[in-house]
């Protein structure tokens, strides 16, 4: 049977488990992926404590799978299925599986990967790679104003700091000092965290980009004199709200999807994978991210 990395019920490492899987069936609108890559992003540890994304209603059923971006090929495709077939490369965010050797994805929320990108790079993209994208273009600043992203260090941070680069900005990136030679060579300013972080800042900032949360969020929107350009993919929209910003948009379509994956063929973009795993190792994946001290992109990668 198929295997699968889940969590049992919420709580820490210790729900955590492989299990065996029925093969998923594709219902209308969906394919059937046999997954070659997963990304591994802190929404993941995330979900298993507890938490939801906003607009998220119901209760979740265990076991629950981990995982929220997937790449590989197209094994079986469900009715009312067009633009896809049997042995199509795709890449994109599971309604079903993950870190698991099978997903069921639904076409609107799915892209097919460019020859010229790897399974593992595509793996990247579904939920890093569009977060930094969007919140990015929210924040809408003009070529030369001065970007803070805060976890400049991880796998958004790393996008995003690229991305806005390639706009034209002046990016300042916030992580550990032991981030600083890696943050830099994204062509960021680096900012060392910590306390009394904000003083360290050089210069002007005219938009915050936080990927963090916390006092580091608080902290952050003390710096802008403008709060409307106070976007964070770290906090929920009532804490980010009340400081006078907003939490990204995030546009979950097949076409944002095809835009950020033409952009790392273009050049403009690389997920920077640090790390990989096979998926027999997905519990030590995902506590590398969980300890916070990852650089750029963890990967999953599942046997073919």
């Amino acid at each position: 049977m198929p295997k699968a990395y889940v969590f049992t019920r919420y709580g820490g490492p210790e729900v955590e488990a492989f299990v065996d899987v029925d093969r998923p069936s594709p219902g209308p609108g969906q394919v059937l992926v046999a997954v070659r890559a997963a990304g591994v992003n802190p929404v993941d540890w995330k979900q298993r404590t507890g938490y939801r994304r906003p607009g998220e209603t119901g209760e979740r059923e265990f076991p629950a799978y981990f995982g929220n971006e997937v790449s590989g090929v197209v094994e079986e495709v469900g009715d009312d299925v067009e633009g896809f077939v049997v042995g199509d490369a795709v890449f994109g965010r599971p309604v079903v599986g993950g870190y698991s050797e099978y997903a069921l994805l639904s076409v609107d929320l799915i892209a097919h990967k460019p020859a010229a990108l790897s399974f593992t790079d595509a793996a990247t993209l579904p939920v890093a790679g569009v977060t930094a994208y969007d919140g990015i273009r929210q924040l809408d600043l003009p070529a030369g104003a001065t970007v803070l992203v805060t976890g400049a260090g991880g796998g958004v941070g790393v996008a995003a700091v690229q991305l806005a680069r390639a706009a034209g900005l002046r990016v300042l990136g916030l992580s550990s000092a032991a981030k600083k030679d890696f943050v830099e060579s994204l062509g960021a300013v680096h900012v060392p965290s910590g306390p009394g972080w904000t003083e360290r800042v050089p210069g002007d900032v005219d938009g915050v980009y936080d990927l963090v949360g916390g006092d580091i969020l608080e902290e952050a929107a003390t710096l802008l004199a403008d709060r409307t350009k106070l976007v964070t993919a770290g906090a929920q929209s009532e804490v980010v709200e009340k400081l006078g910003g907003s939490r990204v948009a995030r546009v979950r379509t097949s076409e944002r999807l095809e835009a950020v994956a033409e952009l790392v063929v273009d050049g403009a973009l690389d997920p920077h994978v640090t790390r990989t795993f096979p998926l027999e190792r997905a519990d030590e994946a995902l506590r590398t991210v969980e300890d916070g001290h990852a650089r750029g992109k963890t990967v999953i990668e599942v046997a073919g």
